[in-house]
C-alpha cells in the first residue's frame, strides 16, 4: 500500500459492550472479561474531518485510518484489501420487475472475500503490540486472510477448521506457511480446541468478536458503502450473518458517519440471512436466554453461515431491533437455485452465502417487507470459487 502521511487515529476508548467498563487500548486485548462480552472501540469525533480528506487517500480500507485502531501507520499490514465495487444487477432486478437492487461484490479483496479488511486491521493492530503468533477457528475464509496477512508480517499463525471445509481452504492456509488443525464439527468445535491449545496463553486469539480489532476492519464496509452511495445509504441492507462482524461493523461504521455530519436521514433496515440448518438468530429472538438448550445446528452448503453460537449475539440483536430489520433463513436447495440463478444471469460465480442473500430478497419481496421503489442491497461476502467443491457435490 502507497503511504500518504495519514491524519492520526483518533482512537479515544476501548470498552465493555455490556456494561461499558474501560479497557486500555494501548495493550493486547481480546474480550472484556467482565461481563464475557466483545470489546468495542470507539473514536474522537467531536471536531469531524470533512469528506473532502478522502480525496488524497489510499484506495483501501486504510483510506479511514483516523477510524481505525492503528495507532502508526508503520504497522499497516496491507494486500490493498477493501474499495470493493457497487453495481446494479439488473438482470436479476429486472426478473422481479425491482429497479434498484445492487450488489458489494467483496470477490476483489485479498484471498477472495470479505474476511482480508478485519484480518487487515488486526494483524496490522497485533504486529503493533509485538504479537509473534495468532490462532484462529475458522469456516475457511478467515484462516485463509489470517495465514496470508501473517506471512506478510511474519507472524506464526494456527489455523483450526472443520475436516469437512473444502480443500482449497486448507491448501491456501499451508501454502501461505501457516499450520492447520482439522477438527470434526463446526466451527464453535474449533473454537473449543483453539482454547483449549492456548492455554498458557501462548497465541493471540482472533476468534469472531473475541478481540476487538476485526470488527473495525469490517465496519469499512459501512464506510464504502456510503461512500459509493455518495452519501445516501439504501433503504435495506441483506447480509449474510455467520458470526456477524460485518453486520455489527456496518450499523457501527453509519453511526459514527452519522455523528461526523458525513450522512444523514434514516438508516437501512439491516436483514440477518442465515442458513436453515444453522439459524441461531431466529433461536434467540424467539427466547433471548435459553435458546442455546434447545438449538442443533448442521453443516451447511454456506460454510460461513455454520456459526452455531456467535459470541456476538446481543450486538446482532441490538441491529436488528434498532434498524427495524429481521432474519430470514435459508436453505442449501434455494441456495443452489441462487447461485445458478446469478451465474446464468448475471455472470457472477457467487458464494452461497451470497447467493442466501438473493433468495432472502426473493422472500422479502413476495412478503411486503421490500416494496417496489426502494433501494435494496446485497452483500457477496466472497468468491464461489472456493464452493466448487461443495456445490458440485
Amino acid at each position: 500500500m502507497e503511504k500518504k502521511n495519514l491524519h492520526p487515529s483518533r482512537i479515544s476508548k476501548m470498552y465493555c459492550s455490556n456494561c461499558n467498563k474501560q479497557y486500555d487500548y494501548h495493550v493486547a486485548q481480546t474480550f472484556a472479561t467482565c461481563c464475557s462480552k466483545p470489546l468495542l472501540i470507539s473514536y474522537n469525533l467531536d471536531t469531524p474531518f470533512p469528506v473532502s480528506r478522502l480525496g488524497n487517500s489510499p484506495q483501501s480500507i486504510w483510506r479511514y485510518f483516523e477510524l481505525l485502531p492503528v495507532l502508526n501507520e508503520a504497522n499497516i499490514v496491507s494486500l490493498n484489501e477493501g474499495m470493493t465495487p457497487v453495481f446494479p444487477l439488473e438482470k436479476l432486478g429486472a426478473a422481479q420487475e425491482f429497479e434498484d437492487l445492487y450488489l458489494k461484490d467483496e470477490t476483489n479483496n485479498p484471498t477472495g472475500s470479505f474476511k482480508a479488511r478485519g484480518l487487515s486491521v488486526a494483524i496490522s493492530k497485533a504486529k503493533e503490540l509485538g504479537i509473534q503468533k495468532c490462532i484462529i477457528p475458522t469456516a475457511g475464509n478467515a484462516g485463509g486472510a489470517l495465514a496470508a496477512y501473517c506471512a506478510k508480517a511474519n507472524i506464526e499463525a494456527t489455523v483450526i477448521m472443520p475436516a469437512h471445509t473444502p480443500q482449497v481452504f486448507k491448501d491456501e492456509c499451508l501454502l501461505y506457511g501457516a499450520e492447520v488443525i482439522l477438527i470434526q464439527g463446526l466451527i464453535s468445535d474449533c473454537g473449543k480446541k483453539a482454547q483449549e491449545m492456548n492455554k498458557e496463553g501462548e497465541y493471540f486469539d482472533m476468534s469472531t468478536l473475541k478481540e476487538p480489532y476485526r470488527l473495525e476492519g469490517k465496519k469499512t464496509m459501512g464506510y464504502e458503502i456510503a461512500e459509493q452511495f455518495y452519501w445516501e445509504l439504501p433503504d435495506v441492507i441483506i447480509y449474510p450473518a455467520g458470526g456477524g462482524t460485518g453486520l455489527i461493523g456496518i450499523w457501527k461504521a453509519f453511526k459514527e458517519m452519522k455523528e461526523m455530519g458525513w450522512i444523514k436521514g434514516p438508516f437501512p433496515k439491516m436483514i440477518a440471512v442465515q442458513s436453515a440448518k444453522c439459524a441461531p438468530i431466529r433461536e434467540a429472538i424467539k427466547d433471548s436466554i435459553h435458546w442455546k438448550e434447545n438449538f442443533t445446528p448442521e453443516a451447511t452448503i454456506a460454510n460461513g453461515l455454520a456459526v452455531p453460537y456467535p459470541f456476538g449475539m446481543d450486538l446482532m440483536l441490538d441491529v436488528l431491533k434498532a434498524s427495524h430489520g429481521e432474519t430470514v433463513q435459508i436453505s442449501d436447495e434455494e441456495i443452489m437455485k441462487g447461485v445458478l440463478e446469478f451465474t446464468r444471469k448475471e455472470g457472477i460465480l457467487i458464494s452461497p452465502e451470497g447467493a442466501a442473500t438473493y433468495m432472502a430478497f426473493q422472500k422479502l419481496l413476495q412478503s411486503g417487507t421490500i416494496t417496489k421503489g426502494q433501494k435494496v442491497l446485497l452483500l457477496n461476502t466472497g468468491t464461489g470459487y472456493k464452493y466448487l467443491e461443495n456445490m458440485i457435490r
